[in-house]
């Protein structure tokens, strides 16, 4: 059993990024950050002022992914966390190298690069470990539990939610980086890559067919008001009187926790200056005058190995993920709604006994900080890439690979409105005869 502290080195030190490794110091007996890149001096500062204490001064600091990776092999591991559409380039180079990955989801802005990544990998027997985190959240690891116990007896369907809410959409769906499907991916995959990796992962079946509908509903044009500015910092009413005005990121605490996702103002900063960042960001938009294209509402019919069937539906007007899983012996909900509002977070109910309601402990924020999974996957990475025949719940890159294909499949079946069937949609993306 291998015991050397796993080190570390971060291309793209965003709030992501920054999240893990801030964990990751907490185990200095585990871990160890050698290197970190990104070309604002200030986010890798703050990475450095979050290390232990003796492990400050040994940290390289480079302004690129190039630059770093220009140095060989630096560390055991290279975490990627740059933009979506920066995934395949630097992951394809540490692959080359070496390195075993901790990749930001998703793996890859076009699921052929995710299927080149996902056999470069195989071929140099390196790790990609895809930042799945709900993996690792008591919640759906109870879940998880449950199913494969046999309890619920046979699965054979089930119902799955995820509500983005409302404002987290107008500001990273709609205002933000993934507002844009052609800049960023579907938002099936930017977003809901988890869903689609965990749902295979709890019922262990792979999918094999699928349709999709879904559309930009409310964020369009159809819904601005008349003569209004683009601009929200140039309205003369009243803050607050739209729900969605980009003058709460000054006004409104919730709203200021975005913005500190994507702004490198200080967090004292005053309202007049952040005002006058909203003013040349796209931030300050109004949301009903983007260019916006990601649907705000997607539903999606699925058939899995062995004739089970289920849905999952993304929208932007509910808040929180929840499930609801039904076998010949009982059925399963749970999740945010339930954990809200009553009578509790998870409940398994025999088809001719008692409702049983269990009591999950989680760590952090609960359902809004990722439910205990960012804990949970450092806690486990370690063991992933030192010993990977003692630990079980982390994810191989097919695995992951497979949620992609899911993903993209679906946004394909929402632009033809076809069944698609996932072996022959991945066979026609690897051919190049579709293009995603």
């Amino acid at each position: 059993m291998d015991s050397k502290p796993l080190t570390l080195a971060a291309i793209g030190c965003g709030s992501r990024v920054r999240t893990y490794l801030k964990l990751a110091a907490e185990r200095p007996d585990r871990y160890q950050v050698v290197a970190v890149a990104d070309p604002v001096e200030t986010r890798m500062r703050q990475v450095i002022e979050n290390a232990p204490q003796n492990q400050r001064a040994g940290i390289q600091c480079f302004a690129s992914a190039d630059d770093l990776l220009d140095q060989g092999k630096l560390a055991d591991l290279v975490i990627i966390g740059t933009q979506d559409s920066y995934h395949y380039a630097p992951c394809r180079r540490a692959l080359e190298l070496g390195y075993d990955v901790l990749l930001e989801k998703p793996i890859a802005k076009t699921l052929k690069e995710a299927l080149e990544l996902r056999d470069l990998a195989l071929k140099h027997d390196c790790k990609v470990v895809v930042c799945h985190v709900l993996r690792y959240t008591p919640f759906y690891r109870k879940v998880r539990e449950i199913v494969q116990s046999g309890r619920l007896g046979e699965v054979v369907s089930f119902a799955a939610n995820e509500g983005v809410g409302a404002w987290h959409f107008a500001h990273s769906f709609v205002r933000g980086h993934w507002g844009i499907m052609a800049a960023s991916t579907p938002m099936m995959v930017a977003k809901c890559c988890h869903d689609m990796d965990i749902i295979p992962w709890i019922l262990d079946r792979s999918a094999e067919s699928l349709s999709s509908f879904g559309g930009v509903s409310f964020f369009n044009e159809e819904h601005r008001v008349e003569g209004r500015s683009t601009k929200c910092v140039e309205w003369t009413t009243e803050p607050g009187e739209d729900p969605y005005d980009a003058r709460k990121y000054a006004k409104d605490e919730q709203s200021r926790r975005w913005l500190k996702m994507v702004c490198d103002l200080p967090d004292e900063a005053t309202e007049e200056e952040i005002y006058a960042w909203l003013k040349e960001s796209p931030w300050g938009r109004d949301v009903f005058s983007c260019d916006n294209d990601q649907p705000d509402h997607q539903v999606m019919a699925m058939k899995f190995s062995g004739g089970l069937t289920g849905t999952f539906t993304v929208t932007a007007f509910d808040e929180g993920r929840h499930i609801e899983i039904y076998g010949t012996k009982g059925r399963l909900r749970g999740g945010h709604f339930y954990e809200k509002h009553g009578p509790g977070e998870l409940m398994v109910t025999d088809h001719f006994g008692e409702m049983e309601v269990i009591k999950i402990d989680t760590p952090g924020e609960g359902y809004e900080g990722h439910g205990g999974g960012d804990f949970g996957l450092i806690d486990s990475l370690y063991d992933q890439i030192r010993n990977p025949d003692e630990t079980a719940g982390g994810s191989s890159i097919v695995d992951s690979v497979h949620s992609h294909v899911i993903a993209f499949a679906s946004e394909h079946a929402r632009r033809t409105e076809k069944v698609v069937r996932l072996n022959d949609f991945e066979a026609a993306v690897l051919s190049g005869e579709l293009r995603y």
